[in-house]
């Protein structure tokens, strides 16, 4: 087995290829030979030290992905050598091979390739569910999502228009802005002028606002109608901005966090879930995100570009 690997935390340049015995799956677990396998920010961060690590030095990681079972476990049935499989939280998933349990398994439709399977699944059930677990979302509402133009952002602009919601794209520059706009988002505007923006979008303001930034939480918050909801579902700009709570109470805004893993909580819901994204996307109303691969032995290019925040699209490492 080779895997893209860290001793400690730091820059790219700790990165590395290693080679090890290939795995033996347990009970309960497929052995997978990866085809292809996502690259995201929240691997940006554990390579960094800011999120826990699996395992043991040398750390592996990534947690989503798509291959084909070359081996079985005891006690699996439904699954045998040869079929095609895509995980969405499976740790130490950039490698040439892992063990995914069973119950983490997501049968694939014939039509979609591995490579797409593994740049669409994490970030498509994360939109899946925030469209329709999270609170209640209506036909003609006015939604704002913020850093609209990356992987989530793009997907659930395409959810959600696809549900008849009026949607206002928040992205760092014109032409992310630009992409957000032939996506079919209503408006859009830079972190600057957001707020400003969505009052003459929609005066009144919006009912829901997306948040994956977390340090833009007031503007968030400032930039509801009365009665309207910040959905807060990351943190990437860093620590939450501090707030009176008493606020809320004044025009009955409210503030909803939400986390994909309450959701996949089992074999049949990963399937229902990702089988919903699947119909949207073969219908022609979500389109996939423009794909670039590198090689697993490139991971820390890969990596570096990444965290430029300029690349728009998917980053997918191919063993």
């Amino acid at each position: 087995m080779k895997a893209l690997v860290f001793e400690n935390p730091g820059s790219a340049d700790v990165l590395h290829l290693h080679e090890a015995a290939d795995p033996v799956p347990s009970s309960g677990e497929l052995l997978v030979a990866v085809s292809a396998a996502g690259l995201n920010f929240a691997d940006i961060y554990r390579r960094q030290g800011r999120y826990p690590l699996a395992g043991t030095s040398p750390y592996i990681a990534g947690y989503e992905g798509a291959g084909r079972v070359i081996a079985v476990g005891e006690n699996v049935t439904g699954w045998k050598t040869g079929d095609r499989v895509g995980f969405a939280d499976v740790p130490l998933a950039h490698a040439s091979h892992i063990r995914v349990p069973v119950d983490h398994a997501i049968r694939l439709p014939e039509w979609l390739s591995e490579t797409d399977a593994a740049a669409v699944l994490l970030q498509g059930l994360t939109a899946d569910y925030l469209l329709h677990d999270v609170l209640p979302l209506r036909a003609g509402m006015h939604v704002a999502v913020l850093a609209a133009a990356g992987g989530v952002g793009r997907l659930l602009l395409q959810m959600l228009k696809h549900q008849g919601i009026h949607t206002f794209a928040v992205a760092s520059n014109q032409e992310k802005q630009k992409a957000c706009l032939e996506l079919r988002a209503d408006a859009a505007a830079n972190y600057d002028t957001w707020p400003e923006r969505v009052r003459l979008w929609q005066s009144a303001g919006c009912d829901v606002v997306f948040d994956s930034v977390g340090t833009t939480l007031t503007q968030s918050l400032d930039s509801l109608k009365d009665g309207g909801r910040v959905v807060l579902f990351g943190m990437s700009g860093g620590a939450l901005a501090e707030f009176d709570p008493s606020r809320l109470q004044l025009s009955s805004h409210g503030i909803l966090g939400a986390d994909l893993w309450t959701y996949l909580t089992s074999a049949e819901e990963r399937q229902r879930r990702a089988d919903r994204l699947f119909a949207l996307i073969k219908e022609g109303s979500v389109v996939l995100p423009p794909v670039t691969q590198f090689a697993l032995s490139s991971g820390a290019d890969a990596h570096r570009l990444l965290e430029t925040r300029s690349f728009s699209g998917k980053i997918v490492l191919v063993p």
